[in-house]
């Protein structure tokens, strides 16, 4: 066997760029680059080591490690979790940083690879800066803090030990039942160590997503259950996307007369003009595609985990005799509440379902009253988010503006807060794949990190985020990013006064303002902040609007600019949409005014409705 001397680092970097993947066909690199901010733990040796492949392995510098970690998630679920990104720092405070992006992973089912820097495995300069010490444990670093949130683990304590984990590692973030993030921890001191590595450990190695087919057991079992169903409805979950379903989709509903739901991560799966498009589900979706829920005698479950946004807290099915058929690639999210599970591939199960179902089909009566419910519940979105005079706009106003006046193939961006149901109401998918969100670990911060992971994965298409003051001033150094890479955004930053979805909750719940919205905040200075101005400050053409007219104008300009463009408009901080859904969050058991007193009767008539269990 021949050998080949390398430092560890070396060899990660050189086994990282030998893996392909094929998409379309076509053989592309897994790894499509990675970002990094440098330290001591990182920087010396697998620092160099990247300098020395930036050509095969483009590395970006970034400004945050969780940021750039969410751009990396973000480009993984716009390629359809085809390619991964790298996220290195170094050791401490840079390592602990990525934890919440690992967390946005694992909740999405997103893969990322991350490679922390860890303290020295010789433990002879100990304890080192930026490592803390567990008196009754020294091998603990902060670094275990990705356990819990990350499909694998595990830490580099001799350099021959890569040659176990890394194609392991690989084969987690590929699983399309149990993808997510994988953090393999470097210790500093072996990052450079030699070994003499086999040379076949580097040779080219191309991967391509498998598709697990179903049992033939569960189809027959899934058919039997439809076809005695009256009113059956489907709701497509993000899982469509990462199997490249659409298509398939599109064709069983036609076949089978079945309504169409989405959730928020399977929202533009299906065109607003599809024949069975009937739009979003459950906390965050609209009053057709809820009202077609509540009656539903079953429902399609395809790639979606079924959270409680989706599911309305399991409120949202109310007929007694509601059961449920579960397509998914990963075991554990197909069984949820005594599912019919089919257990594969969605694309693979679709087509073996629908031959197992034959002619059978739906009542065209169903069919049609889905199509009399989407058209009402559009009219109400028209115009709610239609043209208006009003001082203060609301979010869905602002919406409608860019809507309006966007291209069918612009992909609109969202993730914490109160614009992501405003957008998923009104950013009705004229063509595929043009929404864009965060959604299983709502964080804050992701919607112009994410948005430039999103513009990288699609250069040829014009991505606009929406975001709220609150996010934006936690995080928006990635508009600089966006600015020096020349990966153009539009920006729409929604001025409400603070943290106002929340305030919405506080004030339903019964309780009075209290440290959400600016005005309500312990402040004793309260200025008002120029986003536009401070945007400009990081390259970005940016202007500040005061109605919706005006926005629509700014938007046609930010259209035609090459480079990153905000644009921040003032909006109402109480004025939403309609809800349509029960969405359990904690209620005081003992009122303490009025409001209270509400805000639990309303929780036990949307408890007394949830499912328990089945």
């Amino acid at each position: 066997m021949k050998k080949i001397k390398l430092t560890c680092a070396h060899a990660i970097v050189k086994f990282l760029t030998s893996q392909k993947i094929l998409i379309d066909g076509k053989k592309e690199p897994l790894f499509a680059g990675a970002f990094g901010i440098f330290g001591h733990g990182n920087v010396a040796c697998l620092g160099q080591a990247l300098e020395e492949n930036k050509d095969k392995l483009p590395t970006y510098r970034g400004h945050h490690e969780q940021n750039m970690a969410l751009t990396g998630i973000a480009y993984a679920r716009a390629k359809r979790r085809k390619q991964v990104f790298v996220a290195t720092s170094s050791v401490g405070p840079g390592s602990t940083n990525m934890v919440t992006a690992a967390a946005v992973a694992m909740s999405n089912r997103l893969p990322i690879l991350f490679l922390p820097g860890d303290t020295y495995a010789n433990r002879m300069p100990d304890p080192v800066l930026q490592q803390v010490e567990h008196f009754n444990n020294p091998g603990i670093t902060q670094n275990d803090a990705f356990k819990p949130v990350t499909k694998y683990f595990d830490r580099i304590t001799r350099p021959e030990q890569i040659l176990q984990t890394f194609p392991q590692a690989v084969q987690v973030l590929l699983d399309p039942a149990d993808c997510g993030p994988v953090c393999i921890s470097l210790c500093q001191d072996i990052q450079g160590e030699i070994f003499d590595y086999p040379e076949e450990f580097f040779k080219e190695k191309i991967h391509n997503i498998r598709r697990p087919r179903p049992d033939d057991f569960q189809i027959k079992e899934a058919a039997e259950k439809i076809k005695k169903s009256k009113n059956p409805i489907i709701i497509s979950g993000g899982g469509v996307f990462y199997s490249d379903a659409m298509e398939e989709l599109s064709t069983f509903a036609v076949k089978h007369n079945i309504p169409v739901t989405q959730t928020v991560m399977g929202y533009s799966s299906m065109k607003r003009d599809h024949s069975h498009f009937l739009g979003p589900i459950g906390g965050l979706g609209g009053k057709a595609a809820n009202n077609f829920a509540k009656k539903t005698d079953l429902a399609i479950a395809i790639g979606t985990k079924l959270g409680d946004f989706t599911t309305g807290s399991w409120s949202n099915f109310e007929n007694p005799n509601f059961s449920l058929v579960s397509i998914n690639v990963a075991r554990f999210d197909a069984s949820k509440h005594m599912a019919q599970s089919i257990i594969g591939d969605a694309k693979v199960s679709l087509n073996e379902l629908s031959q197992a179902l034959g002619d059978w089909k739906a009542s065209e009566e169903w069919h049609k009253k889905s199509r009399d419910e989407l058209k009402s519940w559009n009219e109400y979105v028209d115009k709610e988010s239609g043209p208006t005079n009003q001082k203060l706009p609301s979010y869905a106003h602002a919406v409608g503006a860019i809507y309006r006046n966007s291209d069918p193939s612009d992909i609109a961006v969202t993730a914490a807060g109160g614009l992501v149901g405003e957008v998923v109401q009104i950013w009705r998918p004229r063509e595929l794949n043009t929404h864009e969100t965060e959604w299983g670990f709502s964080c804050m911060s992701y919607e112009i990190s994410g948005a430039l992971g999103i513009k990288m994965a699609n250069p040829n298409k014009e991505v606009i985020t929406f975001v709220g003051d609150g996010s934006y001033l936690l995080y928006n150094s990635d508009i600089y990013s966006s600015v020096i890479t020349n990966n153009k955004l539009i920006v729409i930053v929604c001025d409400n006064g603070g943290h106002a979805v929340i305030n919405r909750l506080q004030l339903f719940k019964g309780g009075k303002e209290f440290n959400c919205l600016f005005e309500s905040s312990n402040v004793s200075n309260l200025v008002k902040v120029n986003f536009a101005k401070h945007a400009e400050s990081m390259g970005a053409k940016s202007e500040e609007v005061s109605s919706i007219s005006e926005l629509e104008e700014a938007f046609k300009r930010a259209k035609k600019s090459k480079v990153t463009y905000v644009i921040s408009i003032k909006t109402h901080s109480y004025q939403w949409l309609e809800g349509s859904a029960y969405w359990e969050s904690p209620t005081l058991e003992i009122p303490k005014t009025k409001e209270n007193e509400k805000a639990l009767k309303l929780h036990k008539e949307g408890k007394a409705k949830q499912r328990q269990g089945v």
